[in-house]
């Protein structure tokens, strides 16, 4: 995978001054050698290892700053080899070790962790300066340490806020990602910044990624129960419309607590390490304000589809139960507490966890046919079952097949094994293949001939759908299938040629 990252120093590489080499250079640890915050990482990975565990916070509290970090980190076993580290930053450091300086690790964070990261350094750092349970090493309590160790002068490399005081004080004082509001603070300081390690991506970019619009896709099948059932009135496709943009932010929303919980995770995974809470590039705190204005505006969008359903028609023609005015709030409540639950308990759980994400594939449908309030066949949702429970298999099989090309034998987060790629590939394909018999007896039962002048060559689908089935198969078996299986279909060139012809032949039985 291409690696946008912008990396490199951002400032002008001045030589060292004349006796720099015997000041010690101090490193921060949050938010400058590791592009996260530790403190929330391990706050992330205790909530889910232990669910219960924010009931006992308000006794950590109690015991002050440095006992509630002693608290969390003592019980979360954050991997510091995987942690995302400041590339260019390490680099430097380790250039300045070869010429014999002395370098420290002085952070906020507990002694226990900080040792932990620098003994996974071997011997970069000649010591550690953290916090011990009971004093928090930050702001004034660290410059007070650094002036009672180094009398001599000392450079630091910070990156926030409460920095400030301690680059001021510095002896050629550098930054890594510094915040905005540093930047501004130094200014007004007049302190001149001499090196800045940058690496991190544009935050468009970022943005993008976390909320996984690409995603969006998915919950174009919205739209499918209307179209299918060939009613394209306006009061319709708006109603449609707002389901859309309702449950793609909801959706979103929810990947990123996802994301949230699997930070630990998707350190270890080739690919995922590169989601931008795992690599450090957005702060977990900006994820949960997304989440929440996401699902602000999903509920908002929800609430106006009966609302303009009944604008468009003055009363709503609806038949079946899943057709209720308010049906729609329903299903997307009903997709927000599964998918929630899927991220919390089920994506452990082997097999439960394909059986919940091809689910979810079909309340999308339901969703949108409560939308509309148009009617969702049984066809319908015996065919939706069956394929999107092969994409759910083949998206389990694609990460295996990732894991023996990468030599691992075991998936972080995850209870399968490369042992067993033969059977989700035998489960996957016959579900598939499931889903084709569904459309064929759909075709020849003549249920919606009234639909349909040509009925009959609908059959051409079949040849097409397989065609597609059996490509995606093979291209996983071979290694060379993107791991969601949503990604490939919206980028492969033969998906979308393959998708129009579908759509002629449909257009031809019209």
């Amino acid at each position: 995978m291409e690696d946008d990252r912008l990396t490199g120093v951002a400032a002008t590489a001045y030589p060292e001054a004349n006796g720099a080499q015997d000041v010690p250079l101090c490193v921060d640890l949050d938010g400058t050698l590791v592009k996260s915050d530790t403190l929330i990482d391990a706050v992330l990975l205790l909530v889910r290892q232990q669910p219960t565990s924010p009931l006992h916070w308000p006794r950590w509290v109690s015991k002050g700053r440095a006992g509630f970090k002693r608290e969390i980190t003592g019980r979360a076993r954050v991997d510091v080899e995987f942690l995302p580290y400041n590339q260019p930053l390490l680099d430097y450091l380790w250039e300045q070790h070869a010429l014999g300086r002395r370098i420290y690790l002085a952070t906020a964070a507990d002694i226990g962790f900080a040792r932990q990261v620098a003994a996974h350094f071997g011997d970069l750092f000649t010591g550690v300066l953290a916090s011990d349970g009971t004093l928090n090493l930050a702001g004034a309590n660290k410059l007070k340490a650094f002036q009672d160790l180094f009398p001599e002068g000392f450079t630091y490399i910070g990156n926030a806020i409460p920095d400030r005081t301690l680059l001021r004080e510095s002896v050629l004082p550098m930054v890594a990602n510094p915040h905005r509001k540093l930047r501004k603070a130094l200014q007004l300081d007049r302190t001149a910044i001499h090196r800045e390690f940058i690496d991190r991506r544009s935050t468009s970019k970022v943005f993008l990624k976390t909320i996984r619009a690409h995603q969006w896709a998915k919950n174009a099948l919205i739209f499918l129960p209307t179209i299918l059932a060939h009613d394209f009135s306006g009061r319709s496709l708006i109603a449609c419309l707002l389901a859309f943009f309702s449950l793609s932010f909801c959706a979103s929303a929810t990947y990123i607590i996802n994301d949230l919980l699997d930070i630990e995770a998707d350190r270890r995974h080739p690919r995922k390490r590169l989601r931008p809470f795992a690599s450090g590039d957005l702060s977990p705190i900006a994820g949960v304000a997304i989440v929440v204005a996401f699902f602000l505006i999903a509920v908002v969008l929800a609430v106006l589809v009966p609302h303009t359903a009944t604008h468009f028609n003055g009363t709503v023609q609806r038949t079946g139960l899943l057709q209720a005015p308010d049906s729609f709030v329903l299903w997307l409540g009903i997709y927000t507490v599964t998918t929630l639950a899927y991220s919390f308990v089920l994506k452990r759980m082997v097999l439960v966890d394909v059986i919940v994400l091809s689910g979810l594939y079909t309340i999308r449908l339901l969703a949108g046919a409560a939308a509309s309030g148009v009617f969702i066949s049984e066809w319908l949702a015996a065919f939706s079952i069956f394929f999107f429970l092969s994409l759910a298999f083949v998206k389990r099989f694609s990460e295996l097949e990732l894991m023996v090309a990468s030599g691992r034998d075991k998936a972080s987060g995850r209870g399968y094994g490369t042992g067993d790629i033969e059977q989700l590939r035998a489960l996957g394909t016959s579900s598939a293949f499931a889903a084709v018999v569904v459309l064929s007896m759909y075709i020849s039962n003549l249920t919606a001939a009234h639909l349909y002048t040509h009925m009959s060559r609908l059959w051409l689908i079949e040849p097409v759908l397989i065609l597609w089935i059996s490509r995606v198969w093979l291209l996983a078996s071979r290694g060379q299938l993107h791991e969601d299986p949503v990604v490939y279909a919206i980028t492969d060139r033969m998906s979308w040629l393959l998708g129009a012809v579908c759509a002629l032949i449909v257009w031809l039985a019209l």
